[in-house]
């Protein structure tokens, strides 16, 4: 069942011309971007549904799929599915960056006015494209899924998803909708709004609440993936926490400062307990407390140096201003805004936007 519901938060490059790009920005209307990432089985399947969902705007459409550097025969269905449907463009990266790099890659190569973000696994349903389109007509920006149901998942990937999100909007400054991920439609101007931050370490989800905008959200069921398996496995899952929380908030930084309070209040205790002992008994007895406090003392130490470690770390990796990504091959018709360089591979990260297909107020 489908509901409406309120959220809380509002080697040889073809060259374009000029003329080229423009033309094409204009004949674009709709952007679907699927980050792929090992998903040879899903991706025929995946194309025929997204060629159904987006056929109301077939001759004013393109289906961008992405491979992140993959190891299986990805990168060969999406050559087959550019031959059978013309519509479906191609865009290899040079190494496995990332879901989050991916998905930004094929954002930063859409030129249409809307844009559509799904996964290649299909547990998100993009026959929903079309209600997702009837509530951007009443003014929206954003159009985000909310998971009511989430099928084919372990009960420790649900719990930890739902933690996950109540954490992060307790921690977070940003009002981050719960149970969403980057399954969303989203307007022009928003997308633009959101590629301007030069973030590296990306939590797509997280950018688009940043950037406001007149937002809201759509319940659907989330099925089972239609083959393979996750590629997200729990390092991944809680490096990506990490980033979602490090990149939204500072609080971690000041729990350090409380932390030091509770220390200074436990040594004035234990202080207390000391003399008295001495004033009562004349001797302090138990080496097990004395470890204790040290063991206690020096948990803290390193959990204040982790915290400062994740921040200087992630301040580290984003002064080094390396482009996110490279490209090594694409198919389909050229990312209109990218730059020709003499070497087989490029940086779109540098790269000026095409002109893009704005929608009409």
């Amino acid at each position: 069942m489908r509901c409406f519901h309120r959220a809380g938060l509002s080697g040889g490059w073809p060259r374009l011309g000029a003329d080229d790009k423009q033309n094409w920005g204009e004949k674009v209307h709709l952007s679907v971007v699927v980050p792929c990432y090992n998903e040879e089985e899903s991706i025929p399947l995946l194309v025929d549904r997204l060629v159904q969902a987006i056929e109301p705007w077939a001759d004013r459409a393109e289906i961008i799929l992405v491979d992140d550097g993959s190891s299986d025969e990805t990168w060969a269905a999406m050559e087959a599915a550019h031959k059978q449907h013309p519509v479906v463009r191609g865009i290899r990266l040079s190494a496995n960056r990332g879901h989050q790099v991916a998905l930004t890659a094929g954002l930063e190569a859409a030129t249409g006015a809307r844009i559509f973000m799904l996964d290649a696994d299909l547990q998100d349903p993009p026959e929903i494209l079309p209600d997702m389109m009837m509530m951007m007509d009443r003014g929206y920006d954003v159009v985000y899924g909310r998971r009511a149901e989430r099928h084919g998942e372990t009960l420790f990937k649900k719990a930890t998803a739902y933690l996950f999100y109540r954490f992060l909007n307790t921690l977070s400054d940003v009002d981050i909708p719960k149970d969403t991920g980057d399954f969303r439609l989203v307007s022009r101007r928003s997308l633009d709004a959101v590629l301007k931050m030069p973030e590296r370490a990306r939590f797509i989800r997280g950018m688009f609440a940043w950037a406001g905008f007149h937002q809201i959200g759509l319940e659907y069921v989330r099925e089972a993936r239609v083959a393979g398996e996750t590629k997200y496995p729990f390092k991944a899952m809680l490096r990506f926490a990490t980033d979602a929380l490090t990149g939204f908030s500072t609080k971690p930084l000041k729990m350090a400062t409380r932390l030091a309070f509770v220390s200074l209040l436990v040594t004035v205790l234990m202080a207390i307990y000391v003399f008295g002992s001495l004033i009562l008994f004349n001797t302090v007895a138990g080496w097990a407390s004395v470890l204790l406090a040290i063991s206690f003392f020096s948990a803290i130490q390193l959990l204040t140096l982790g915290i400062l470690g994740e921040y200087v770390g992630r301040l580290y990796m984003e002064s080094k201003q390396r482009p996110l990504y490279f490209l090594s091959q694409e198919t389909g018709h050229p990312s209109a805004h990218a730059v020709d360089f003499t070497g087989d591979s490029r940086s779109i990260t540098a790269s000026p936007k095409a002109p893009a297909q704005k929608e009409a107020s």
